[in-house]
Parts: structure tokens; sequence; C-alpha cells
């Protein structure tokens, strides 16, 4: 069994000391646990956004910084978003946005 990972103050500053990779055009990426399933941060430049993709497990997001935002509304700082396997959206910030991410399968990119 592996040891658990402590990433102590995440939500009051390591996620805003955290080093970031590219991901997407203006979209970065902190992996946290890599693969299946998997937790990272993603942080998303003004006007930035994630193509429409279909979840094919379940995937939780939380808001640390911004307003994320698809096609059913606007998530502010705070929020809790659950995306249930099945359901398919696209992503973008208007302002930019950083969130925690948690994902059981990988999502597959749409048409």
């Amino acid at each position: 069994m592996s040891d658990p990972i402590h990433l102590p103050e995440m939500l009051t500053r390591y996620w805003r000391e955290a080093a970031f990779a590219p991901f997407q055009e203006g979209v970065e990426i902190c992996p946290l646990i890599e693969g299946a399933p998997g937790v990272a941060l993603l942080r998303y430049a003004p006007g930035a956004g994630v193509p429409r993709h279909l979840h094919t497990g379940l995937e939780t997001i939380l808001v640390l910084e911004g307003t994320q935002s698809d096609e059913r509304g606007d998530y502010p700082e705070g929020s809790l978003i659950l995306n249930p396997e099945g359901s398919s959206h696209s992503v973008w910030s208007d302002a930019g946005c950083t969130v925690l991410i948690q994902w059981e399968r990988p999502v597959t990119f749409l048409p």
C-alpha cells in the first residue's frame, strides 16, 4: 500500500505556489496524482478553456479562485461541481480561475 500524500496548507497557500506546466492553450496543470484516478490543479488564464469532452467516470471540481463556466452556468470560488459518468461539456473561464480536479477515468474529447 502506498503512503498517503499530504499537502499542507492546500486551501491557503499550496496551490498558489505549486509548479504548473502547459496542458491546453491558456490552461496549465499541476498533477498531484497522475493516472486514473487522478488529481490535479488546473489554472485557466482569462478567456481560456477546455474543449467539449465526455466524462467516462466521475469528475469532481472545487473552484479555488475565480469563476469556472460551462454550458450549464458559472461556478464562482468555493463551488463544488460533480460531473457524473456520461455527462459532457466544454469549460472556460472569462476572468481566469484555479480549480482542484479529481477524475476516476480520463475524459474523451469530442469533435
